[in-house]
């Protein structure tokens, strides 16, 4: 019985009229299948580079001795850092960068290095620090950490089998022959150290001097030794394989010196070389910064990390640090076309600025974005643990318009520990430390609350003392507050998240003079444009009108540094500007400017891509 079915089955299967269905059913299969296979293609083609996670939220720099004590013994941990990751959360931060943690016996526990695999016992454990490694992770968070290649401490394993000229250690340092006669050394050029006086020290154990850029506890590794480039290679892969995300290289200019040692030329040629030169700044760096070969060790960096960039969502971001740097030097650290160094050297020329206006905000974005190679993303900081905090430099009335320029800028914005809330520095004659207090000042302890040392430690006395103003600045008071500096940076950093506006569009600027700076946020296929306005001066009236005519009378306030202006409008005729004052509005608008040839060479972007609306996606073909 069914073997005769199957026979009939097949017998009418066969006819013309069952045929030919089959033969269009397939055929349009085949064509749906070819038609969402070169859709999908193109759509991968047009598409333009997902942004990486060190370029689509803000980080979040914390200097470790002075964020959070957990075992009440006055000094900042890595336990008190893990407890504050909730916190740190609520900024929307993407990246939490710890600055140098490393075994060391210098006071500030930054840059002279005794063990470059240890972490210092003022910090914790190797155990604490892998659980913070994880509880980032967790949060969602990527973790980069400082890196200091140039120099170790004269306690350092290294240095000490260097002086008794130990196997290979032996020219792991730079060493040379100098006089050293009743306590007088004649070292062998006159290179200055940035610390002032000889970069030269005279070694009683091997009799003779070794180099070092910065102080004399601090000598410089030899990078022209294959072996030294090795060590700082497996340096980089212990911590990598600890599941660090990425590192900000320190010092990389100094890297290598000329092998030559001739004299530095002074800067004033009529100076009495003899004993008179002892400043960093009376001599041109020519023969002891930014060497040949300097740019191939930071490249030999770059492939140590892609090595470990390979698994998917597991990039390893590789920042390096170029302060003091021109533009253009600074520049090179982004690699060449098909050479790639550093995802980006870290920008601090908002951090060295003399004078806050308009005019030298716009000449800092401008000098940047103008230089950067095309394709090539940039940053933008405010403060560091070697400046001199926002407040401190310019003021309380400035804190919310600098945030509000750090997250209306391309690029990433970067945040040290402490400016979220207008945290400022410390009075030096309150410091007990026998160190430089000018690189303390920027340093003290966190403020959390009103509490005993503002919530930050427990015990009776912490390594620097807090801010007198900790009883209003605080974490905790502020995140109840409306129109405070923590409000607001919660505020700017979610709309910086949310908007493509601000994390891919164009910027073009409209106008800048001494006291303001006006520019708008744009992205093809989105007819909606951010108008950013600055106020850096004094009190000012601005015509918004008189920069883009076809501008509507009133617009409306997004964000504003004065809380109870948001939401509400503004006369494009006249608008009104406190000193400090900041606001972002929002304007419907097709006719972008970057199309216009008034406004082409004054608009930037990083990386080019449009939006279609249709079909909610991003493409590059514009």
């Amino acid at each position: 019985m069914k073997t005769s079915q199957s026979r009939t089955r097949i017998q009418f299967s066969g006819q013309a009229c069952y045929r030919l269905p089959r033969e269009i059913l397939f055929w349009l299969t085949v064509a749906s299948v070819l038609v969402l296979v070169g859709a999908t293609i193109a759509i991968i083609a047009i598409s333009p580079k997902c942004l990486d996670w060190w370029q689509a939220g803000p980080m979040y720099r914390i200097y470790p001795r002075s964020f959070k004590d957990s075992d009440k013994d006055g000094n900042g941990d890595l336990k008190g850092i893990q407890d504050k990751l909730d916190y740190i959360t609520t900024l929307n931060i993407k990246t939490v960068w710890i600055t140098s943690f490393y075994k060391s016996s210098l006071k500030d526990f930054r840059y002279g290095v005794e063990d470059f695999r240890e972490i210092d016992p003022i910090f914790g454990t190797m155990k604490d620090f892998e659980n913070l490694v994880a509880a980032i992770h967790d949060k969602g968070l990527k973790l980069i950490i400082d890196n200091i290649p140039n120099h170790t401490s004269d306690k350092h394993v290294w240095f000490q089998m260097s002086r008794t000229q130990t196997g290979k250690y032996t020219d792991y340092y730079i060493w040379r022959d100098c006089t050293h006669e009743n306590g007088i050394t004649i070292p062998p050029n006159n290179w200055v150290s940035v610390y002032g006086n000889s970069s030269w020290h005279f070694d009683e154990v091997r009799n003779q001097c070794y180099f070092h850029q910065f102080m004399k506890e601090q000598p410089d590794l030899n990078f022209r030794n294959p072996d030294v480039q090795e060590e700082i290679k497996e340096i980089m892969q212990f911590w990598l394989a600890k599941g660090v995300d990425g590192f900000s290289f320190d010092a990389v200019k100094f890297l290598l010196e000329a092998k030559h040692l001739r004299d530095e030329i002074q800067v004033n040629k009529t100076q009495i070389p003899v004993n008179t030169v002892t400043h960093y700044s009376e001599l041109y760096h020519d023969f002891t910064t930014t060497q040949v070969g300097m740019h191939d060790i930071v490249r030999s960096f770059r492939q140590t990390m892609d090595q470990y960039s390979r698994e998917p969502g597991r990039y390893r971001f590789m920042g390096t640090e170029a302060n003091t740097e021109n533009i253009d030097r600074t520049m090179m650290y982004y690699g060449l076309p098909f050479v790639q160094e550093a995802d980006f050297p870290f920008n601090h020329y908002l951090t060295k600025l003399d004078t806050l206006s308009g005019n030298s905000v716009y000449e800092v974005i401008t000098s940047w974005m103008k230089n950067m190679p095309e394709g090539k993303w940039p940053n933008w900081m405010i403060g560091g643990p070697d400046n001199s905090r926002l407040t401190s430099r310019w003021g309380n009335e400035y804190v919310n318009t600098m945030h509000m320029l750090l997250f209306t800028l391309p690029g990433t914005p970067i945040t040290y520990y402490g400016e979220e809330i207008g945290m400022g520095n410390i009075v030096a004659t309150n410091i007990n430390e026998s160190y430089n207090t000018d690189t303390l000042l920027s340093k003290s302890p966190m403020q959390w609350d009103n509490s005993s040392n503002a919530g930050f430690s427990e015990a009776s006395h912490t390594w620097l003392p807090t801010h007198s103003d900790y009883h209003t600045v605080n974490v905790d008071a502020q995140k109840t507050q409306p129109g405070s500096a923590l409000k607001l940076y919660q505020e700017l950093s979610l709309l910086h998240a949310n908007e493509l506006l601000l994390s891919r569009g164009w910027f073009c600027l409209l106008r800048n003079d001494s006291h303001s700076v006006v520019y708008t946020r744009e992205l093809d296929g989105i007819n909606r444009v951010f108008i950013v306005v600055l106020n850096f001066g004094e009190s000012t009236l601005l015509n918004l009108q008189e920069m883009i005519s076809y501008l509507p009378s009133r617009l409306r306030i997004r964000l504003s540094t004065n809380s109870a202006k948001k939401g509400s409008e503004v006369d494009t005729r006249g608008i009104f500007l406190d000193k400090g004052e900041g606001l972002i509005l929002e304007h419907n608008m097709k006719n972008l400017l970057h199309h216009q040839t008034a406004f082409r060479d004054r608009c930037f972007v990083s990386s080019q891509a449009c939006y279609s609306s249709v079909l909610n996606i991003l493409y590059s073909v514009c």
